[in-house]
């Protein structure tokens, strides 16, 4: 029988045990949960073995310093975000020493493979539940020396959160009621007090009732986190912030985690002993790694991000016929200004100038075609996916409402597709004549066709899906219109967290210079339109610059944008004459300008779906019926994914909120 003052005979038992525990190979890690399950049974089928195992983890609890796993685990120590990351990379290539005496050592030890966190959290979580319930972890606080290691744990956390709750960029996000009995200062007395009581050896239910009262000051903390990240699709968020609510909440979760060990209530959360159980092996196996810090600290600025594009991403999702036709007409503005644009690219072609001139006047064009679009609230049909896809992946937001509803998703989908299909019409029904026109207009005027004979040929082939990498091009064109997307809801976010409205009302020099009403229409202006307007600039200038880049260095890189590619098709046409062209040659470039637009939509949307959905922290494996129900749904209501409803019946999914902006959703 094992004693539990025999650390090194419990450190071997447990590295024992968890090696019948790991799976052998990659491909069986998924037996890892049944593997568990019968340890479990066995476990209440043999006392002695249980015993044994709970002695051995006895032994490392009561002789290990507790401390830094409890209060340093997965929990980043430096104060900013940076500073952080430099001391991940210096440790990547240096580890640091660790104390054998540190529990962490015992972490390390038990799970010494890279990849142990990998099996740990593909077991479920009931499945751990079941095996701590089983062991009886709750037995952990009947030693004096654990109280005390628990209680030292405890103090720092609170000193932590008292500070972190004081931090200009927290203190001065919550509530003014708020800021005077700051409750990230106020849960320390409670923590002060519980440690009293257990010094002086009060009665249990005292001490359950100050426990109880340390828990519920939590969760004043917890509430006000959340507030302070509820307000940044007002406010925006930064990168610093972000960070510091990333260490609170953390910090938090442990505060609370230790407070029930130590209540006296019998009544411990072995869910939440679980969640930072799988947590700490995590953070041990992935302390170093660069990725999983950017994970962690750039995910939620991320998240505001895609939520500053989701609202926006309503404006482009039609619920009804009316929106459907309105969404068309709009989407023809669009095409008109896109031919203007289109026109004046070839001219621009024309010029003999060197490359980076010649990219910058294309990348004036194009931004410029992009901004005026935006101006006119008018539709261009490469612009939604990486905003809608933000949309459909807030119907998964689990931060914001429970489980998510598969069949509401599958409806927004239908929406998404119906709409999309009416913005690529619209355009598309109005760049092909238009443009066709232009060029006829230019030639009348100009005495000469725009682009006529080899050139006007080339410009065709330049679009043809398999004697062109065009499809190619068009995937390039997708990844500018994702990282377009990016940057137009990083600058609304920046713009709305740096108060640029208040600041641009406040100047000394504009008050004096400007009347008061000019001043706040100007400043209005800029809070709801700047971040738009950067990403129609960047976007111009990815696709203006690509074709220049692409030729410097001699490298098969270029743009294909499905509008501008009917524009270029239709001065080709009339540059080369329509009866001049052989009729399939001529259909298969019309398949490929559709196989470009699709090529534009899928990049783009996929892109932004997967960094909205993996910077709200959903893990579609999570979801396998996701699929399943978009299919049903399809084959119930086919006509929905294409064209409106004949008729408007009882609703069968949740309708979209609009942004908060007004009828745009411009924020």
């Amino acid at each position: 029988m094992l004693q539990a003052d025999d650390r090194a005979a419990g450190l071997q038992f447990l590295v024992s045990f968890i090696n019948q525990l790991r799976p052998t190979t990659g491909r069986s890690t998924k037996k890892a949960d049944k593997t568990l399950q019968d340890i479990t049974e066995q476990l209440k089928q043999h006392p002695v073995l249980l015993a044994n195992l709970q002695q051995a983890i006895f032994s490392q609890l009561v002789n290990s310093k507790l401390s830094s796993a409890l209060t340093e685990s997965g929990i980043p120590l430096s104060r900013g975000f940076w500073q952080e990351l430099a001391n991940r990379l210096k440790h990547k290539f240096l580890p640091e020493l660790q104390d054998e005496h540190d529990f962490l050592y015992v972490i390390n030890s038990v799970f010494y493979r890279k990849d142990d966190y990998q099996w740990v959290e593909m077991i479920s979580r009931s499945s751990w539940i079941s095996f701590f319930d089983t062991i009886g972890i709750r037995f952990s606080t009947r030693d004096g020396r654990l109280s005390a290691e628990l209680v030292n744990a405890l103090k720092k956390l609170s000193f932590h959160v008292a500070q972190l709750g004081l931090e200009r960029d927290v203190l001065n996000y919550l509530p003014e009621e708020k800021q005077t009995g700051n409750a990230f200062v106020g849960q320390h007395y409670f923590v002060h007090t519980l440690e009293q009581g257990l010094l002086t050896g009060i009665s249990r239910e005292q001490i359950t009732a100050v426990a109880a009262s340390l828990k519920s000051s939590v969760d004043n903390c917890e509430s006000l986190v959340k507030y302070i990240q509820e307000s940044h699709s007002e406010k925006g968020a930064s990168l610093q912030q972000t960070y510091l609510l990333m260490i609170l909440t953390n910090r938090l979760e442990r505060i609370r985690l230790i407070t029930d060990m130590l209540d006296g209530d019998q009544h411990f959360d072995t869910g939440r002993f679980t969640d930072i159980f799988r947590l700490l092996v995590r953070n041990e196996k992935r302390k170093n790694s660069i990725l999983e810090f950017f994970s962690q600290g750039v995910g939620y600025l991320a998240y505001q991000i895609a939520e500053h594009k989701g609202s926006k991403g309503h404006k482009y999702i039609t619920e009804n016929s009316a929106e459907f036709y309105k969404m068309i007409r709009s989407a023809m503005w669009g095409g008109l200004i896109i031919s203007f644009t289109a026109l004046l690219k070839n001219m621009i072609g024309r010029l003999k100038l060197a490359p980076f001139p010649l990219g910058f006047l294309y990348s004036m064009n194009y931004s410029a075609g992009f901004i005026l679009i935006e101006e006119t609230h008018s539709t261009l049909a490469t612009k939604q996916p990486a905003f809608t896809a933000s949309a459909v992946a807030g119907s998964l937001d689990t931060k914001k409402a429970g489980e998510p509803d598969l069949d509401s998703l599958a409806a927004t989908v239908a929406k998404v597709s119906r709409s999309q299909i009416a913005s690529f019409f619209g355009n598309l029904i109005i760049v092909f004549p238009m443009t066709y026109l232009l060029a006829w207009g230019y030639h009348q005027v100009m005495g000469y066709k725009i682009a006529e004979g080899e050139v006007a040929f080339k410009m065709l082939k330049d679009q043809h899906p398999w004697h062109s990498a065009a499809l190619l091009y068009a995937c390039f064109t997708g990844m500018f219109l994702f990282f377009s997307g990016i940057i137009a809801g990083y600058w609304q976010n920046k713009i709305q967290y740096g108060r640029i409205r208040e600041r641009l009302i406040r100047h000394p020099l504009l008050k004096e210079t400007i009347s008061p009403g000019r001043l706040n229409r100007i400043a209005n202006y800029v809070e709801k339109n700047a971040g738009a307007l950067m990403g129609s600039i960047a976007l111009g200038f990815f696709l203006g610059f690509s074709g220049v880049v692409g030729k410097i260095f001699g490298i098969p890189f270029d743009i294909r944008h499905i509008t501008i590619a009917s524009g270029n098709v239709s001065i080709a046409v009339y540059g080369a004459g329509i009866d001049q062209l052989p009729p399939f040659f001529l259909a298969a470039v019309f398949l490929g300008v559709f196989g470009i637009g699709l090529m534009n939509f899928l990049v783009s949307f996929t892109l932004a779906f997967l960094v909205a959905v993996k910077s709200r922290g959903i893990h579609l494996s999570q979801y396998p019926r996701l699929l399943h129900v978009i299919g049903r749904y399809f084959f119930r209501h086919p006509r929905e994914f294409f064209l409106p409803a004949r008729t408007v019946s009882k609703t069968q999914f949740k309708p979209l909120e609009k942004g908060p902006a007004g009828e745009n959703g411009d924020r």
